[in-house]
């Protein structure tokens, strides 16, 4: 649906909102209580009375609301609104009064405290009907607003992941090309596998957590490949359920670093432990242990972007239902990330 038509319908239900409210209020005007019973004193002079009203609350609430109130421009607003009130009393008094009521409330000004009262009310009651509405219709729009910066932050969140993998890898894959190492076509295959789960089935917010640890596995196994036997890697996966579901791609970019940073500085001795397990309340608990040579720190700048954007995409998804931690010593860089999952 387009900006248009949202506004159309828009309009269209605050007409029937605008519509019942009237309904509502004149009918309170027609009520009465006469020896502790309800009555209604419905005659067809009140249509004229009530429209005075009508032309009152039109022009507060959509041309004096708008205009001054809604720009903060109260002193023209509280201005305007006493000059409308007061040509609604003169109406009423010196020509309605004057035509339906001319030998009795016709004839007499002191009911002016009373027409006031009760403009008044009336007024205040369908203005702040109106106010309620643009305050309600105004929360909705920053809610869809903030929904929209949400979806688009993270789908450039998302868009930086693929060219992070991709730069990382074609570099090891050129290396084996050049070599003409017989593992050169399982990796492609290995990296066309990863890109189709990264391309087709992580477009939605959250995928089954059993996917995801598949994919985490091939991702894992496609880097593991890579060092051959100059170091062990380790992937444990525990009480992986079904019925729970994940954010793609979290967990990819701490094994990607984990690979990379222990590569880029040895040669071999290379270690690398990923644990991820979840409990029967749904939180999962995922580490990733790597050792890296001392002159290669992890906090170098080509680390940084992969760690900022799941850390951005953690906050974005899982606002205080995460715990992140990431620490290193000389030797060994360890990230450990707590994290509520949802169900299915």
């Amino acid at each position: 649906m387009d900006i248009k038509d949202r506004r159309l319908r828009t309009q269209q239900k605050e007409r029937v909102f605008q519509f019942i409210l009237h309904l509502m209020v004149f009918h309170f005007l027609v009520m009465d209580h006469e020896k502790g019973q309800l009555v209604y004193e419905l005659e067809w002079y009140q249509g004229f009375f009530f429209f005075n009203y009508i032309w009152a609350n039109l022009l507060i609430s959509y041309v004096l609301l708008p205009r001054f109130f809604y720009q903060k421009k109260y002193v023209p607003f509280i201005v305007y609104t006493l000059l409308v009130i007061t040509a609604v009393i003169v109406i009423e008094e010196f020509v309605l009064e004057v035509i339906f009521f001319p030998d009795t409330r016709g004839a007499d000004f002191n009911g002016v405290l009373l027409s006031l009262g009760e403009v008044l009310s009336v007024l205040v009651a369908l203005a702040g009907m109106k106010i309620a509405w643009d305050a309600i219709h105004l929360q909705r729009e920053l809610d869809e607003l903030r929904v929209a910066v949400k979806e688009s932050e993270l789908s450039f969140l998302n868009s930086q992941i693929n060219p992070h993998f991709l730069f990382n890898n074609l570099n090891n894959l050129y290396a084996y090309a050049v070599e003409q190492s017989p593992k050169t076509p399982e990796i492609i295959l290995g990296m066309s596998g990863v890109l189709r789960y990264m391309l087709y089935e992580c477009r939605e917010e959250k995928v089954p957590l059993t996917k995801e640890i598949e994919h985490l596995r091939h991702f894992t196994q496609l880097y593991e490949m890579q060092i051959e036997d100059r170091g062990t890697v380790r992937f444990n996966a525990e009480n992986i359920h079904e019925h729970y579901q994940i954010a793609p791609l979290i967990l990819s970019v701490f094994v990607e670093n984990a690979f990379k940073h222990s590569q880029s500085g040895q040669s071999e001795h290379i270690r690398i432990a990923i644990t991820v397990a979840v409990n029967e309340q749904g939180r999962l608990t995922f580490t990733c242990t790597n050792n890296f040579t001392h002159l290669n720190s992890p906090d170098r700048g080509d680390n940084r972007i992969g760690l900022a954007n799941v850390k951005k995409r953690l906050h974005l998804l899982y606002p205080g239902q995460h715990e992140l931690r990431i620490a290193h010593t000389q030797q060994e860089f360890t990230v450990h990330l707590n994290l509520q999952l949802s169900k299915l």
